[in-house]
């Protein structure tokens, strides 16, 4: 996927994010709620791939080559 491709994804999934709030908001219920959670956990993927392939275009190396990680270490990771 292309740069431009993830980040149509990200403002897709951005949108998604943005009414589920709203629908936890008048009082949603747990598949709202686990779908807010998939959209954040999927946001976060798409960001990592994008700082992959900023770092593999740093290093001089092909941004084309970076994976999406599973959810688990992505979400695993320390700040």
């Amino acid at each position: 996927m292309t740069d431009a491709g993830i980040h149509h994804q990200i403002t897709e999934l951005v949108e998604q994010e943005h009414q589920l709030r709203a629908a936890l908001a008048a009082g949603g219920n747990d598949e709202d709620r686990a779908a807010l959670r998939q959209v954040e956990e999927s946001l976060d993927q798409c960001w990592d791939l994008l700082r992959q392939r900023d770092a593999r275009r740093d290093a001089g190396e092909n941004p084309d080559e970076a994976k999406a990680r599973p959810v688990g270490e992505v979400e695993g990771y320390l700040q």
